[in-house]
């Protein structure tokens, strides 16, 4: 379920400076082997924050509960804990390596909105979702996770979203999509078919599905963004 390490986002670059404190525990991680790097999270990163920070704008006045699925490398969570100090951030991820990553980023930036990682699979029933409660969320964020999912994972991550998001809550996606059945520009195409080769149930997911999967549960879309590359931001909201 979770893309190749150089896929998915992430981010070593950051919207500030690194702290020449922080030099040192960066490369003694990386040099441990423990601390991963996605070069495609380097690139987006500032985007991706831009956006969020943008779309949760409205709500900065207040403490946020965001939960990321997928959150792969770690890079996205901690310069999202950076970029937003009102939001507390609790990452997830199946694979053991990437948790362990997840924590070198953390003890690295020594960002303090950022809770550890937890195993969390999202074709489960949400009442598995690391013991989060009805309602614990005001965000969800997954960034290239449903090009790399089942139709069943997707639809476990939208009935989850549903259940584990407060009331005018925000599940915010990203990646590339394609639009009541069709996928443009070519280049997309050929992903698409490259994500199916590598696994029959992979693919660019349809607009148009998550949209009346996402009213099933409970939520609405209330906005699609355009980002570079060909990508989209989704975002739903609990009604």
């Amino acid at each position: 379920m979770q893309p190749a390490i150089g896929y998915y986002p992430s981010a070593t670059s950051q919207s500030q400076p690194t702290p020449i404190c922080h030099v040192f525990s960066l490369f003694r991680a990386a040099k441990e082997k423990t601390m991963l790097i996605s070069p495609l999270a380097d690139r987006n990163q500032k985007e991706l924050c831009s956006v969020l920070s943008d779309v949760l704008e409205e709500q900065s006045h207040r403490e946020l509960f965001a939960l990321e699925l997928g959150s792969g490398t770690g890079q996205h969570v901690v310069n999202f804990a950076m970029a937003m100090p009102f939001i507390t951030w609790q990452p997830s991820d199946i694979k053991e390596e990437s948790r362990d990553s997840i924590r070198s980023y953390i003890v690295a930036t020594k960002v303090k909105s950022v809770l550890q990682p937890v195993h969390l699979d999202v074709s489960e029933p949400w009442e598995k979702w690391a013991g989060l409660p009805h309602s614990a969320c005001d965000v969800i964020v997954a960034i290239n996770l449903l090009q790399y999912s089942s139709f069943k994972t997707v639809e476990g991550l939208v009935k989850g979203s549903g259940q584990i998001l407060r009331q005018n809550g925000l599940l915010i996606t990203h990646g590339p999509y394609a639009i009541n059945g069709t996928i443009t520009p070519s280049c997309m195409q050929d992903l698409d078919q490259e994500l199916r080769e590598m696994n029959p149930e992979w693919g660019l997911p349809d607009i148009d599905v998550l949209r009346q999967l996402a009213f099933g549960n409970g939520m609405r879309m209330e906005r699609m963004i355009e980002m570079e590359q060909y990508n989209k931001c989704l975002v739903f909201r609990k009604l």
